[in-house]
Protein backbone atom coordinates (compact mmCIF):
# COMPACT_ATOMS: atom_id res chain seq x y z
CA UNK A 1 0.00 0.00 0.00
CA UNK A 2 2.76 2.46 0.90
CA UNK A 3 4.65 1.82 -2.35
CA UNK A 4 1.47 2.41 -4.36
CA UNK A 5 0.85 5.70 -2.56
CA UNK A 6 4.47 6.74 -3.13
CA UNK A 7 4.03 6.10 -6.87
CA UNK A 8 0.80 8.13 -6.85
CA UNK A 9 2.48 11.07 -5.11
CA UNK A 10 5.43 10.86 -7.51
CA UNK A 11 3.00 10.92 -10.46
CA UNK A 12 1.12 13.93 -9.05
CA UNK A 13 4.43 15.75 -8.54
CA UNK A 14 5.62 14.84 -12.05
CA UNK A 15 2.39 16.26 -13.50
CA UNK A 16 2.95 19.55 -11.68
CA UNK A 17 6.62 19.76 -12.76
CA UNK A 18 5.78 18.89 -16.37
CA UNK A 19 2.99 21.48 -16.54
CA UNK A 20 5.23 24.11 -14.94
CA UNK A 21 8.10 23.31 -17.31
CA UNK A 22 5.90 23.77 -20.36
CA UNK A 23 4.20 26.91 -18.99
CA UNK A 24 0.83 25.11 -19.03
CA UNK A 25 -0.72 27.41 -16.44
CA UNK A 26 -4.10 25.68 -16.24
CA UNK A 27 -2.63 22.20 -15.80
CA UNK A 28 -0.03 23.50 -13.33
CA UNK A 29 -2.48 25.15 -10.99
CA UNK A 30 -4.97 22.26 -11.23
CA UNK A 31 -2.47 20.18 -9.23
CA UNK A 32 -2.89 22.48 -6.21
CA UNK A 33 -5.74 22.64 -3.72
CA UNK A 34 -7.48 26.00 -3.48
CA UNK A 35 -6.21 26.38 0.11
CA UNK A 36 -2.59 25.58 -0.80
CA UNK A 37 0.13 27.83 0.59
CA UNK A 38 3.43 28.79 -1.01
CA UNK A 39 6.79 29.94 0.36
CA UNK A 40 9.18 31.26 -2.28
CA UNK A 41 12.50 32.93 -1.54
CA UNK A 42 11.80 35.24 -4.49
CA UNK A 43 8.71 36.83 -2.95
CA UNK A 44 8.63 38.93 0.22
CA UNK A 45 5.44 37.37 1.55
CA UNK A 46 4.00 33.91 2.00
CA UNK A 47 1.19 33.21 -0.46
CA UNK A 48 -1.81 31.92 1.47
CA UNK A 49 -3.89 30.45 -1.37
CA UNK A 50 -3.70 29.11 -4.90
CA UNK A 51 -5.67 32.18 -6.00
CA UNK A 52 -3.04 34.55 -4.57
CA UNK A 53 -0.30 32.67 -6.44
CA UNK A 54 -2.33 32.63 -9.67
CA UNK A 55 -2.79 36.40 -9.36
CA UNK A 56 0.95 36.91 -8.82
CA UNK A 57 1.72 34.63 -11.81
CA UNK A 58 -0.60 36.75 -14.04
CA UNK A 59 1.10 39.94 -12.80
CA UNK A 60 4.51 38.49 -13.71
CA UNK A 61 3.23 37.58 -17.17
CA UNK A 62 1.71 41.01 -17.79
CA UNK A 63 4.40 43.21 -16.27
CA UNK A 64 7.56 41.25 -17.08
CA UNK A 65 6.66 38.83 -19.87
CA UNK A 66 7.25 35.93 -17.48
CA UNK A 67 7.46 32.55 -19.18
CA UNK A 68 8.80 29.18 -18.04
CA UNK A 69 10.88 27.63 -20.79
CA UNK A 70 12.01 24.35 -19.18
CA UNK A 71 12.07 22.66 -15.80
CA UNK A 72 14.07 19.53 -14.98
CA UNK A 73 13.59 17.58 -11.75
CA UNK A 74 16.37 15.46 -10.23
CA UNK A 75 17.12 13.77 -6.92
CA UNK A 76 13.42 13.21 -6.23
CA UNK A 77 12.29 11.53 -3.03
CA UNK A 78 8.79 10.73 -1.81
CA UNK A 79 7.62 10.07 1.74
CA UNK A 80 4.05 9.10 2.58
CA UNK A 81 2.48 9.41 6.02
CA UNK A 82 -1.16 8.33 5.82
CA UNK A 83 -3.01 10.85 3.67
CA UNK A 84 0.01 13.17 3.46
CA UNK A 85 2.72 12.81 0.83
CA UNK A 86 5.94 14.79 0.69
CA UNK A 87 7.91 15.22 -2.52
CA UNK A 88 11.41 16.71 -2.39
CA UNK A 89 13.66 17.34 -5.37
CA UNK A 90 16.23 19.59 -7.01
CA UNK A 91 15.03 21.63 -9.97
CA UNK A 92 16.77 23.39 -12.80
CA UNK A 93 14.46 25.95 -14.37
CA UNK A 94 15.02 28.16 -17.36
CA UNK A 95 12.64 31.10 -17.52
CA UNK A 96 12.25 34.41 -19.24
CA UNK A 97 11.60 37.63 -17.38
CA UNK A 98 11.86 41.13 -18.87
CA UNK A 99 13.24 39.60 -22.08
CA UNK A 100 16.15 37.94 -20.27
CA UNK A 101 16.49 34.16 -20.17
CA UNK A 102 17.81 32.85 -16.84
CA UNK A 103 18.51 29.38 -15.48
CA UNK A 104 18.09 28.86 -11.74
CA UNK A 105 19.01 25.90 -9.53
CA UNK A 106 16.63 25.34 -6.65
CA UNK A 107 15.47 22.81 -4.10
CA UNK A 108 11.76 22.29 -3.64
CA UNK A 109 9.38 20.51 -1.30
CA UNK A 110 5.77 19.92 -2.28
CA UNK A 111 3.36 18.56 0.33
CA UNK A 112 0.36 16.61 -0.95
CA UNK A 113 -2.89 15.65 0.76
CA UNK A 114 -5.08 12.80 -0.45
CA UNK A 115 -8.53 14.35 -1.02
CA UNK A 116 -11.55 12.94 -2.83
CA UNK A 117 -9.46 10.18 -4.38
CA UNK A 118 -6.66 12.41 -5.65
CA UNK A 119 -3.33 13.73 -4.40
CA UNK A 120 -3.47 17.55 -4.39
CA UNK A 121 -0.57 19.79 -3.47
CA UNK A 122 -1.33 21.80 -0.33
CA UNK A 123 2.06 23.45 0.22
CA UNK A 124 5.11 24.30 -1.84
CA UNK A 125 8.41 25.56 -0.50
CA UNK A 126 11.19 26.69 -2.82
CA UNK A 127 14.73 27.68 -1.92
CA UNK A 128 17.98 28.26 -3.79
CA UNK A 129 20.13 25.17 -4.20
CA UNK A 130 23.26 25.44 -2.09
CA UNK A 131 26.28 24.86 -4.29
CA UNK A 132 29.35 23.29 -2.77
Amino acid sequence: MTEQREREVAAAAAAIVTAFGSHDVEAYFSGFASDASFVFYTTPERLESRESYEQLWREWELSAGFRVITCTSTQGRVQVHGDVGIFMHDVETTLEMDGVETTVLERETIVFHHRAGAWLAVHEHLSPLALT
